[in-house]
């Protein structure tokens, strides 16, 4: 029987509760929402500051506010979360969230993980754009890679834990960087059989065409991509940067060009998985340096997710995987919850485009 079942699963940020390291290298308290309070309009029509409704600036040490969130995201059809996982030789940063919610079983969703595997600079939190880095993204070998494998296995053995093809569903955020995935793989493929585990659906993550054959070499069972990063670089030119920064303007993008371009991809690359975004903004970042997306709205949005859902449920295949990026990731304007401007507006686009693009429920 043909599965006519949208996997839609959405990128979650763990940001938003005091480390000691963010203490440290930024300021006592600081989360994701330090800079999101601080960022300021750029240019006339910019919507800036975001500001969160029916979440408000949450802590997410408050389990009360997962369950909300779980909640907000499977009446919108949501499948589950993907929280993105930092780990540096040895060293987790940012687990807490995953900590709590593996241990006490709540929310009951889904969830899986991708290792968000670059290492973090100063301010921008981009590489090459400050000379300061904080801690570097290392590939030490197995002895790390068992390591890594034992610290997640709890998640791995947890019955929420998202599977695609019958295995783990475990992403890879810079695909195309990682020297020994091979190596990865077969390290946690024989822990998993291990432990009677069904072993992983490992998937490359790629922003762009330009990285795909980098990511495509590494042998993935799937590549989930995003091509905001392309339709950018297409944007730019040296006389845009060069006033750009001289007069610390950022460069535009219409949501339309991006969602169009979008859809023409993955039209003609229909063995990869769509990863789409809601809108993008990372001046409370990185101020006028980076992107800055103009003219999203829910009805846009509903438009790029319905025919996209339509061209998933079209494909052969049991698995239907859309991921969206991303549920809260507020600092690069890039979420789905509840903000002042639209209240649910992206939620009800989605769960409405999901319906309209002919998915059947569970």
């Amino acid at each position: 029987m043909e599965n006519k079942r949208i996997r839609a699963i959405a990128f979650y940020l763990p940001q938003y509760y005091p480390t000691p390291e963010n203490d440290l290298w930024w300021e006592p308290g600081f989360t994701e929402w330090t800079n999101v309070k601080r960022a300021v309009p750029l240019f006339k029509g910019h919507c800036q500051p975001r500001i969160p409704a029916a979440l408000g600036y949450y802590d997410l040490r408050d389990p009360e506010i997962r369950e909300r969130q779980a909640q907000m995201a499977a009446e919108a059809g949501i499948e589950g979360f993907c929280y993105w996982h930092y780990w540096f030789d040895g060293q987790e940063l940012l687990g807490r969230v995953l900590d709590e919610v593996v241990a006490s079983g709540k929310p009951d969703f889904p969830f899986c993980l991708c290792w968000a595997n670059h290492s973090w600079y100063r301010k921008t939190w981009e590489p090459g754009k400050d000379d300061r880095l904080l801690i570097e993204q290392t590939y030490p070998g197995v002895e790390d890679y068992v390591r890594h494998f034992n610290a997640l296995l709890p998640a791995f053995k947890d019955k929420r834990y998202i599977k695609a093809d019958g295995r783990l569903l475990f992403g890879i955020f810079d695909s195309d960087r990682i020297p020994d995935f091979p190596l990865m793989r077969q390290t946690w493929d024989a822990l998993a059989k291990e432990y009677g585990l069904p072993g992983f659906c490992f998937f490359g993550f790629v922003q762009g065409a330009h990285r795909l054959e980098g990511a495509l070499k590494n042998g993935y069972d799937t590549i989930v991509y995003e091509h905001m990063t392309t339709v950018y670089k297409e944007c730019r030119t040296p006389w845009k940067d060069f006033l750009c920064r001289t007069l610390h303007r950022p460069v535009t993008l219409r949501y339309s060009k991006y969602a169009g371009e979008t859809l023409d991809f993955l039209r003609e690359h229909p063995e990869l998985t769509p990863c789409l975004i809601p809108d993008f903004d990372h001046s409370p970042r990185s101020g006028y340096r980076w992107i800055i997306m103009k003219d999203s709205t829910p009805q846009k949005w509903y438009e790029l997710c319905r025919q996209c859902g339509k061209m998933l449920l079209e494909k052969d295949g049991s698995e239907k995987l859309l991921f969206l990026k991303a549920w809260n990731e507020w600092g690069e304007g890039n979420y789905l919850e509840p903000e002042r401007r639209f209240g649910n507006g992206y939620l009800d686009s989605l769960a409405q485009a999901l319906r309209d693009a002919g998915n059947q429920a569970l």
